[in-house]
C-alpha cells in the first residue's frame, strides 16, 4: 500500500495531477490538487506514480 501525500503550499494547480490520475486526485475551487485517497494500490498506484512524476511543482509525494 503506497500513502499519497499532497503539499498544498508547493501546488500551483497546473492540474497535470487530476488529468492522468483522476480516480486519484481532483481539484479544489481553485484549480489546486486534493488527494481523494490516502492510501493507493494496483492500477491506482501506478495512476499516482504518474501523477507525482509529471508535477512540475513536486507536490505529489507518495510514501511506500
Amino acid at each position: 500500500m503506497t500513502r499519497v501525500l499532497v503539499d498544498a503550499d508547493r501546488c500551483t494547480g497546473h492540474g497535470r495531477c487530476y488529468t492522468l490520475a483522476p480516480d486519484v486526485f481532483d481539484a479544489d475551487e481553485v484549480g489546486h490538487c486534493v488527494a481523494l485517497v490516502g492510501d493507493v494500490a494496483g492500477e491506482l498506484e501506478a495512476q499516482a506514480v504518474t501523477a507525482e512524476q509529471n508535477c512540475p511543482e513536486g507536490a505529489i509525494t507518495l510514501s511506500r
